[in-house]
């Protein structure tokens, strides 16, 4: 669900999605800062509209907050601004503590100064690039000043972001903040996002507007993507960044269970699988994440793969990660 302002009331959207080749169960939807500028949304993966300033972050109540994560099901949760339509006056830093206290794992999405509370260790900081900014990946900074682990994402597009040089230049950026992870991703392609897209690089690139509106609208430059996404994580490895963001541990997950499901997420992403084999392994970091119990004690038992209802090829692949020492 999603809350309007008016009823101060915790802004949740529920369900599951992918941030970065990362599953989430739930965003808890917060004030966008500089809501004025273009700002890509990594789970959507297109460009929103520019729109009004955010009203200044309200106390929703940590009551509220608890009660709201707790309905979400079990698994990693996602802190941020959402899409500009959805821009409530919520405390980063108020939902952020709910969702850590409730020992969720736990992305904060481009946090500002000042937005990540004590104690968040274990969280992860997600960098979405910004094209407007003196820097690349503003929240960069809230990261390395709260000594989290951060990754940047960033789209590739065509005439913009996808080239070498570019690319290069953004982690050079990432590298040099402290990032451990850069994740290129491929933006949606229909027509509403095409046109967002354009926007978005007319406003801060006003000169090359006409050029770039015929290749974005006439050309078939999607499917070349592919290759491109394939170069680009080749260059993020070459500068010894990991291509999918780190995996959050809540306090109340066992480290080996979110072990498991991070290895499992990876080997749905980045290894060359066909859909089936993709979703049965993302299906399987999902039963991880909700069996509710310590695996790892399982696995030393010998008793895993008799409860591990996904097969003797992806029980071998979570039973080996189960079984590595802390």
């Amino acid at each position: 669900m999603t809350a309007s302002a008016a009823t101060a009331a915790p802004a949740v959207r529920a369900g599951e999605a992918d941030v970065g080749g990362r599953r989430i169960v739930g965003r808890l939807l917060t004030a966008a800062r500089d809501a004025a500028s273009p700002r890509f949304d990594v789970v959507e993966r297109r460009f929103f509209r520019r729109g009004r300033d955010s009203a200044a972050p309200a106390s929703v109540g940590a009551e509220a907050w608890k009660e709201a994560v707790s309905r979400l099901p079990a698994g990693p949760v996602l802190v941020g601004p959402g899409a500009d339509a959805e821009a409530v006056p919520s405390s980063f830093a108020e939902a952020a503590r709910a969702s850590l206290d409730a020992g969720r794992p736990v992305y904060l999405l481009d946090p500002g100064a000042g937005d990540i509370p004590g104690g968040a260790d274990g969280a992860i900081v997600l960098c979405s690039w910004r094209p407007d900014r003196g820097a690349s990946f503003p929240a960069l900074a809230a990261a390395r000043g709260a000594a989290l682990a951060c990754g940047v994402l960033f789209p590739l597009i065509p005439g913009w972001t996808d080239e070498p040089e570019i690319i290069e230049e953004l982690l050079s950026e990432a590298v040099a903040a402290g990032a451990v992870s850069a994740t290129p991703l491929l933006p949606e392609g229909g027509g509403e996002a095409r046109r967002a897209i354009v926007e978005a690089r007319a406003e801060v690139d006003p000169g090359r507007a006409d050029q770039f509106f015929d290749l974005i609208h006439h050309s078939d430059w999607f499917s070349g993507l592919r290759v491109r996404l394939m170069e680009a994580r080749a260059a993020c490895a070459r500068r010894g960044l990991a291509v999918l963001p780190p995996r959050p541990r809540g306090w109340r997950e066992p480290a080996g269970n979110a072990g498991a499901a991070s290895r499992l997420e990876e080997l749905a992403e980045l290894s060359e699988v066909d859909e089936h084999r993709a979703a049965l392994l993302r299906g399987a970091a999902r039963w991880i994440d909700e069996c509710g119990r310590d695996l790892s004690v399982v696995a030393r038992e010998g008793n895993f793969r008799k409860i591990f209802p996904f097969g003797e090829g992806v029980a071998k692949l979570a039973e080996a990660t189960l079984l590595e020492k802390p």
